[in-house]
């Protein structure tokens, strides 16, 4: 991966987006840290698809929960308060 600084990749702007569209991503600096990468709309569009489909959904998550089964030692614990109802006054 070529790595360019900020002021260079706008400089040479076209040269960044055709090594990105060779299949070359271009890591971008600025003040010495990187920032962004440019790569090819196929390969942004490939990785969308990945992450897409390597994601569980929610419903996929809460089904995936571990379920206890009767006799495997946890039980809720009770509760501290009494939480029975008072009468309000309006």
């Amino acid at each position: 991966m070529s790595t360019w600084q900020l002021q260079d990749a706008k400089n040479r702007f076209s040269a960044v987006v055709e090594a990105a569209l060779a299949g070359e991503p271009q890591e971008v600096t600025r003040r010495g840290k990187p920032v962004v990468v440019v790569v090819g709309f196929e390969e942004y569009q490939r990785l969308c698809r990945r992450d897409a489909e390597d994601t569980p959904s929610f419903v996929d998550q809460l089904l995936a929960i571990p379920r206890g089964s009767e006799g495997d030692g946890f039980e809720l614990p009770c509760r501290t308060r009494d939480y029975t109802s008072r009468p309000v006054d309006f």
